[in-house]
């Protein structure tokens, strides 16, 4: 009999809860991941043991701490395959990313009629910023559709190529649909139709889910937020070529951005990564996601994606034999990570969440802040599952079991 159990689970102080008098099954993990211990211990030490200002003290805990806190950018670098830690810019998340990438690579190279192509699938932190340039300045934003399948149409993509396209944004992994883009074939189609094209990868879910290599994309930028790869929120990576970061002015004014301020003479700013970093930025958040890469890179990101495959193949197994339930996106599961969004017969998404709250059941039920995705299905909202590389067997039947309990309260 399959019992397929995570040997992480117990990393995970917050798992031992429970949630309406029940054990708790997380499954949102799409939205935030829980958080181990090692990453919560290294924070509580800073904060404990030696908190203070970085970069600008020259007495000890300072100096250590802002070692401590330049050697997570190097830990990053490393854990995406970045040449440099000077590719690395801390932001607070993949939203604030992909805005500076709009403000401040956007604003210098874009203009009246030149083209940005997104997706559908896109969630809406890579959707406004282009859209906001596109009334500003003129730029024409244009979307690759998504099949019926879940799956993006790369011959519309092909077909809309052209030589004002400028830069192309698209996600690595669907928050909404768990669907993993084919992001090498979009690249080097790209790259074969016009190597200046700009490529822009959201790799909020991508960097959580397997082992990503941005060299080898060849991405030109790539963001991530430390809140969902079991670290703290509040920081993100946006991850760029350098000659790209070097020629890019920056995103905002303040201090530790700068090299020189004179009302006389002007202002000279540092050189990138830290020109996009302005004031005191994230110290123990930063420490924090130092402290999940460091586990993760531990255990493997390649055994973390093959535990979450065997969970997530058991999972699409025993969802799509309740009646009455539509899984969206794709039905390869090679083709998609742990994330199911649903809906089904009778009941809303909201009345879904609900139910399932009372069976101990986190999951998240809305627009999952994919709305033109959505309206492409003809649908308003799913109730969505995501698995992390905690969840077990048993969460997925408690969701089984909870989704059971909707079906005798709304279908009979």
């Amino acid at each position: 009999m399959v019992n397929i159990q995570s040997p992480w689970r117990n990393d995970f102080p917050a798992l031992s809860k429970t949630m309406s008098g029940q054990p708790l099954a997380f499954l949102d993990s799409g939205a935030s991941a829980q958080k181990p211990s090692a990453v919560i211990d290294a924070m509580d030490a800073v904060l404990r043991g030696g908190y203070s200002n970085i970069h600008r003290g020259l007495y000890e805990i300072s100096q250590n701490l802002t070692q401590s806190f330049e050697d997570v950018r190097k830990k990053v670098a490393q854990f995406i395959g970045a040449p440099s830690d000077k590719n690395i810019v801390f932001t607070r998340n993949s939203t604030e990313g992909i805005n500076l990438v709009a403000q401040c690579w956007g604003r210098e190279n874009l203009s009246h009629g030149d083209e940005v192509i997104i997706t559908e699938m896109e969630h809406h932190a890579n959707i406004v910023p282009w859209k906001i340039l596109e009334d500003q300045f003129g730029i024409t934003v244009k979307v690759v559709p998504v099949t019926s399948d879940g799956i993006l149409d790369l011959d519309a993509f092909k077909a809309m190529l052209s030589d004002k396209t400028k830069l192309i944004g698209v996600v690595e992994i669907s928050n909404a649909l768990g669907t993993i883009n084919s992001i090498t074939e979009i690249v080097q189609t790209a790259r074969a139709y016009n190597a200046d094209i700009k490529i822009l990868v959201d790799g909020s879910q991508g960097v959580v889910h397997r082992r990503v290599n941005v060299v080898d994309i060849d991405a030109d930028f790539y963001v991530f937020t430390g809140h969902k790869l079991y670290a703290p929120s509040g920081i993100g990576v946006l991850y760029g070529k350098y000659d790209l970061l070097d020629a890019m002015p920056p995103y905002q004014g303040g201090g530790d951005m700068i090299e020189r301020v004179s009302f006389k003479s002007g202002i000279t700013y540092r050189e990138a990564p830290f020109k996009f970093e302005a004031g005191t930025p994230a110290i123990v958040e930063v420490i924090g996601l130092g402290a999940a890469i460091d586990y993760l890179s531990a255990i493997g990101m390649d055994k973390i994606s093959a535990y979450e495959t065997e969970l997530a193949t058991y999972a699409q197994k025993v969802l799509g034999e309740i009646d009455g339930l539509t899984l969206y996106g794709p039905k390869d599961i090679s083709q998609k990570a742990g994330i199911f969004s649903f809906t089904m017969e009778g009941a809303h998404p909201s009345d879904i969440g609900m139910i399932l709250d009372q069976c101990g059941v986190a999951v998240r039920c809305g627009h999952h802040c994919a709305m033109p995705l959505m309206e492409s299905m003809g649908i308003d909202a799913t109730a969505r599952a995501s698995l992390g590389m905690y969840n077990n067997q048993d969460d997925v039947d408690s969701l089984v079991h909870g989704l059971k309990k909707v079906q005798q309260l709304f279908i009979g």
